[in-house]
């Protein structure tokens, strides 16, 4: 069962040919054997998964069970889970129950799925390789010794590994995309402001958004419809109707407009990535598409801007971390001023650290103006960059990462050669537009994905363009190995 899609359990749960109990208890066995190799979780929610799993059996029996009722799936440990630890992959939070569930969360109990655990991430979904966790390095099944990309690598290790059929994940700057690529799956970062970010814990606010993680696009379109639509608890969530997101998965390509930015192209890619995307784009030219060059200018300055922007809202996000309401509190402060430098000196990370003083800095009397407000007009630039190329195409392609996953600790000296491992998928953030990595093919027996890109509220037209590609290839079918 385990190597089945989501709509192939569906349909399995639909017809009675195996119980959501019996699934459960599949999925459980094979986290039991193999994440102790991974680290995927960093909690597993078994008796709340197996009477979730005997409550959907009984609105299967009923007749009245829903698309995705029954079939198990489980969440980046960013989302908060009521009466389940919420870590967000930090000692700052390794003591914090939660006593709610997010809007996303909510959701998925509410059409009955199953609930296997939440998932190891980057610390406070800062990091591109799932190096800086608390709980320490998720690692990538195609080979254990690479990482699995970031923040969301434990989502993606675990729906590669066929320890789930389903996550959730969160994309602040390309962090559903970019393990997606490194994993062999299919992850989608929708539009700003479509998913719900309450009870989401926060990072940057103008950029961070949930999305699905599965192996094929028609997964992905099956949970987008349970996580979309508007939630009056969200000051940035968009009152606008759900589509129907699986009716178009089957529409021709006949005539998409494929657009190539020659600035995806350029020497900082691997020569075997760059072939694998023009094999794919040949295949697209064969499903009816036609392609064009286009340009993205200011794409070159998306990481810059980026990271005067984020590190600038997580400076203000995480200052309510302070050891007194809730989380990490250090032992025996001498005073207020104690309490909350040592709480946050030892309750948080290397990285989030670096990222806290950067913002920090950024926000300050006297830099305001030559830090973040230049970065937030060069932000306009670059969204006029991807509006201008949306008049002449229908979607944007070209690689979701430079290189392949690569090995532990390669980047983990240089920051910005780890930051510069998002350098595909940032601007797309900062633009609030959607954009997906479906796998492509392998270079150096590690998988590579391809990044489609489409204009705002175009989920719809992402996932057929997406599904048309895997009804004529086999990329997302394969499995790693060690985890078949």
């Amino acid at each position: 069962m385990h190597d089945k899609t989501i709509a192939e359990l569906a349909d399995g749960l639909k017809k009675k040919e195996f119980s959501s109990i019996e699934l459960t208890r599949a999925f459980l066995a094979r986290i039991r054997q193999y994440d102790s190799q991974l680290n995927c979780f960093v909690t597993v929610t078994e008796e709340q998964a197996l009477e979730q799993a005997g409550a959907a059996d009984a609105l299967i029996a009923q007749g009245s069970a829903g698309a995705l009722t029954g079939v198990p799936i489980a969440q980046k440990d960013i989302f908060c889970t009521k009466g389940v630890k919420t870590s967000c992959g930090s000692k700052m939070l390794d003591n914090f129950i939660s006593p709610y569930d997010a809007t996303v969360v909510e959701r998925f109990k509410q059409v009955g799925t199953v609930m296997l655990g939440k998932l190891n991430m980057d610390e406070f979904a800062m990091g591109s390789s799932n190096e800086t966790s608390y709980y320490g390095p998720v690692k990538n099944p195609w080979d254990t010794g690479t990482v699995p990309g970031g923040s969301s690598g434990g989502s993606a290790a675990s729906v590669a590994a066929r320890l789930a059929p389903g996550a959730t994940g969160t994309d602040t700057g390309g962090s559903i995309r970019q393990p997606a690529s490194f994993c062999g799956i299919t992850g989608l970062k929708p539009t700003y402001g479509l998913v719900s970010r309450w009870g989401m814990i926060a990072f940057a606010s103008s950029l961070d958004q949930g999305g699905p993680m599965a192996r094929t696009a028609e997964d992905c379109a099956l949970m987008l419809q349970v996580m979309a639509g508007f939630d009056e608890k969200d000051s940035t969530s968009l009152d606008r109707p759900v589509p129907d997101y699986s009716a178009s998965l089957n529409n021709s390509l006949d005539g998409l407009r494929i657009g190539l930015p020659k600035e995806f192209f350029d020497e900082g890619l691997d020569s075997d990535i760059a072939r694998l995307i023009d094999d794919a784009i040949d295949e697209y030219r064969r499903l009816g598409a036609t392609v064009k060059e286009i340009s993205l200018p200011n794409m070159k300055l998306s990481v810059p801007v980026y990271y005067v922007v984020a590190p600038a809202e997580c400076s203000s996000n995480l200052a309510r971390y302070d050891g007194v309401r809730f989380g990490y509190r250090c032992k025996e402060p001498k005073d207020l001023h104690d309490l909350y430098m040592r709480s946050r000196g030892e309750g948080f990370g290397a990285e989030v650290k670096r990222r806290i003083l950067i913002g920090t800095y950024a926000l300050s009397a006297g830099y305001y103006d030559a830090y973040y407000l230049k970065a937030q007009k060069i932000r306009r630039l670059i969204s006029d960059d991807f509006n201008r190329a949306f008049e002449e195409v229908d979607v944007i392609m070209g690689p979701t990462a430079p290189s392949v996953a690569f090995r532990f600790g390669e980047k983990t000296a240089d920051p910005i050669a780890m930051y510069l491992s998002d350098i595909y998928t940032i601007a797309v953030n900062l633009a609030g537009l959607p954009g997906m990595s479906i796998p492509v093919g392998f270079s150096k027996n590690l998988p590579v994905g391809m990044q489609i890109i489409g204009n705002y509220f175009a989920e719809e037209r992402l996932l057929n363009v997406a599904h048309q590609y895997q009804r004529v290839t086999d990329w997302h079918r394969r499995a790693p190995r060690d985890f078949v």
